[in-house]
């Protein structure tokens, strides 16, 4: 998703990130090892701004994904740092 569809809200944000996250296998893996999270996490707390706030922690933590993700959603990596941010406020 690229351009002016993409807002900054930090839960769109964190949601678009995840389903980033998600789509290359080894990422996916990484993202749930990392986190501590499962998939059945993923599916039932999906909304919960504590794993949105893990997610974009967890792209945070690993710049060139950082990059990659912001650059796909269109947005300033920066955005995705404030949404973290936000969500754990």
């Amino acid at each position: 998703m690229h351009g002016p569809e993409t807002n900054n809200d930090p839960s769109t944000l964190a949601l678009l990130a995840l389903a980033w996250s998600l789509e290359d296998s080894r990422r996916a893996e990484r993202l749930l090892a990392l986190t501590g999270l499962t998939t059945n996490d993923l599916r039932a707390r999906a909304a919960e701004p504590g794993l949105q706030a893990a997610v974009l922690g967890f792209l945070e933590a690993h710049e060139p994904d950082l990059l990659a993700c912001a650059d796909h959603l269109g947005v300033n990596p920066k955005a995705l740092v404030a949404a973290r941010a936000e969500l754990e406020a």
